[in-house]
């Protein structure tokens, strides 16, 4: 857990016992961080902050869509940034905020295990330094939750460009595959795709969220509308992003796919053409065999003639495969 108060002059940590005092205070705001939820930060949302209980409920457990909570004096909106983990598998980092008058909360998780935690602070750390630094000095809590959003696009966006970035190398191996192993190849083109339509999914439902933000009139005042729709904005261009790069994706996968099946057609008609000049002459075979178990001595007039009218079968039927264009 962390506490700080944002000022003019840049941002203080503080003990969190101090915050019913900072909430007072009218020549900043209040910026909380909660990293995990035990007692206190359920204590601090609840009686501190005046926090709806189904904002605390919501902070409390897993969510896996964006969501948006109006209130009278605070609104709560539930976003996720990406983290690329094994095998493809993209994780879903919730961050929770309350944006009041006076005071901005951040909530962390809950986390899969094997992620970093590290990683659930990379857009609050971002905006945090840039504070500290003085490259950013937000004057209310709309704003810095504005731009932690911003960084959140960012995240996004930055999965899209290394999705981007592999597509022209997957393309040309696309193009240039022997289909010896296609499996592995078509592997990672879906892994990809998984990836971008998860990034994808995320922007268009993070844009229904602060679209919704700018039609809450009665609830919340202009300049905090106004946020909302620059994030909306981005959001939006980044679903266009991911849209395109979906597209050419897709195109590589069908282009991959369809050769692979064409060849294997082609395969099939060659072992065709195979069986349907080896069954006659193996069925032949069968049946002359038979009737000549009982034989003590090669009759070689037969054997010449059953070897021409096996090879004038095969022949016969090599001349009527070609002119089916099976070979």
């Amino acid at each position: 857990m962390d506490l700080w108060f944002v000022d003019p002059d840049g941002i203080r940590p503080h003990d969190a016992a101090q915050l019913p005092a900072l909430l007072e205070r009218t020549d900043g705001f209040v910026w909380l961080d909660l990293h995990a939820r035990d007692e206190q930060a359920e204590w601090l949302l609840t009686e501190v902050v005046g926090a709806h209980p189904l904002v605390v409920e919501a902070c409390a457990q897993r969510n896996h869509v964006p969501t948006l909570h109006g209130y009278t004096d605070h609104v709560f909106v539930v976003l996720h940034s990406p983290y690329a983990g094994a095998a493809g598998h993209v994780h879903l980092l919730e961050l929770d905020q309350l944006v009041g008058r006076r005071y901005l909360v951040t909530v962390h998780g809950p986390i899969n295990p094997v992620v970093d935690p590290a990683e659930a602070l990379r857009e609050t750390v971002a905006v945090r330094n840039r504070i500290e630094r003085g490259t950013f000095r937000p004057v209310s809590p709309a704003e810095l939750s504005h731009a932690i959003g911003s960084a959140i696009v960012r995240s996004q966006r930055a999965m899209v460009s290394t999705v981007a970035e592999s597509l022209p190398d997957l393309e040309q191996e696309a193009m240039a595959s022997d289909f010896r192993r296609p499996e592995e190849l078509l592997e990672r083109l879906f892994l990809i795709r998984h990836e971008l339509i998860t990034v994808r999914t995320m922007a268009a439902q993070s844009y229904e969220i602060y679209a919704r933000i700018r039609g809450l009139d009665r609830v919340v005042p202009e300049p905090e509308r106004i946020y909302a729709s620059d994030l909306a904005e981005q959001f939006d261009r980044l679903r266009s992003l991911a849209d395109g790069e979906s597209h050419f994706l897709f195109g590589v996968i069908d282009l991959y796919q369809t050769r692979v099946t064409t060849k294997m057609t082609v395969a099939m008609e060659r072992l065709a053409v195979i069986a349907a000049i080896t069954l006659p002459v193996t069925a032949l075979a069968s049946i002359y065999g038979m009737n000549v178990i009982a034989s003590d001595r090669t009759h070689v007039p037969q054997l010449v003639f059953i070897l021409l009218v096996m090879a004038s079968i095969s022949g016969l039927l090599l001349r009527w495969t070609k002119k089916q264009g099976w070979w």
